[in-house]
């Protein structure tokens, strides 16, 4: 199992482009499902999440072609639509293919996510929204199976602002008869890129990226070429990196308008915190609230990462830490960031992947 080291300290200087982003990427490939013939994608990000929508978008009968850091995908003819636990298991949001393939193929299989019980995620949302529109759902062995001869236009309001959900239905509504309209939901910007997509694709989609999303369903839709909006989440994490190593770094590529929001999430924030301790910082919290006290150093250490944001704030600690940082479970690391510690590198930061 790889292993990052790092020994903090350094001031990070130099210029840093920020990659494609995997939560853009992600649902705008599935969108491809909704066309029959070649579909571009550039800035595409090299991540393990990339390569696992890759190969269920395989495993449905897509043809594929990929090169670099851009995509081609058909999906003329399928021949399973069908989202096995093998691969859902190993990344929730392959769930996403639910409502595309519903919507054109008129029936689909998804394992739900993670084989985890319906209410663990908010994907009876989806079912609830999907089941509004006319599908027929039935839950079977740990999978979703949904079938509709054509999707009918619905108001739905979402109980939770769930992203996923609100990709989902928007994608499933496009193909639908009549006009479906989606309150609550989910305000992204990463929901407003794929609605751009789906727009250019010929569907009628107004109101996202707002909390009201607005969708005539059309008859067909049509292939497009389409660059990957630039990583908001990558782009905060090395603004963070340059801030707390008074570095001076040229973000290129960097969506500045999306980044007024750069809030670490409560969720992230407790399973972030005992890690965090080992190295020095006075971190607790209480209910919702996560309390941090200054504290005069953080004191590199064995540390070991438990999901993909929290081996992000790990590295960035180990930036600022006395001594050496040591990161331990880094496959997290490469679900979200694209050759991180070669960037990092090149900014003067002397950190290094050790291989199992």
């Amino acid at each position: 199992m790889d292993r990052i080291i790092i020994e903090g300290g350094s001031r990070l200087v130099g210029e840093v482009e920020i990659s494609g982003s995997k939560n853009a990427a992600l649902p705008i490939l599935s969108a491809a499902l909704l066309t029959d013939d070649w579909n571009t994608f550039y800035n595409v990000p090299k991540l393990k999440d990339i390569e696992t929508i890759k190969t269920l978008l395989l495993h449905i009968g897509a043809e594929i072609q990929d090169s670099g850091n851009a995509l081609k995908i058909k999906t003329g003819d399928i021949k399973s639509p069908e989202a096995p636990y093998e691969l859902v298991k190993t990344m929730r949001a392959s769930a996403i293919v639910l409502g595309p393939l519903l919507a054109r193929f008129k029936m689909a299989r998804v394992s739900l996510p993670g084989g985890c019980a319906i209410g663990a995620r908010p994907m009876n949302l989806h079912l609830m929204a999907l089941e509004k529109m006319g599908a027929h759902i039935e839950i079977e062995g740990g999978y979703i199976n949904a079938k509709a001869d054509r999707l009918k236009g619905a108001r739905i309001y979402f109980d939770i602002s769930t992203v996923t959900g609100t990709e989902n239905i928007m994608m499933a509504a496009v193909l639908a008869d009549g006009i479906t309209v989606l309150e609550n939901a989910a305000c992204e910007p990463e929901v407003a890129g794929l609605a751009n997509v789906l727009n250019k694709m010929g569907a009628y989609i107004r109101g996202a990226g707002s909390d009201c999303i607005t969708i005539e369903g059309v008859k067909s839709l049509k292939p497009v070429t389409h660059a990957i909006m630039p990583d908001r989440i990558e782009a905060g994490t090395f603004m963070v990196a340059t801030g707390i190593t008074k570095g001076d770094v040229l973000i290129k590529n960097c969506p500045i308008q999306n980044l007024e929001a750069l809030v670490v999430k409560l969720k992230e924030a407790g399973v972030h915190v005992s890690e965090l301790r080992r190295m020095g910082a006075d971190i607790k919290i209480e209910g919702r609230n996560a309390i941090v006290k200054g504290a005069p150093f953080l004191s590199g250490a064995p540390v070991m990462a438990t999901d993909l944001r929290a081996s992000a704030s790990l590295v960035l600690a180990g930036l600022a830490a006395e001594g050496i940082t040591e990161v331990s479970r880094v496959y997290h690391l490469d679900r979200g960031y694209e050759k991180i510690e070669q960037k990092l590198s090149k900014l003067g930061a002397k950190i290094k992947r050790v291989k199992a």
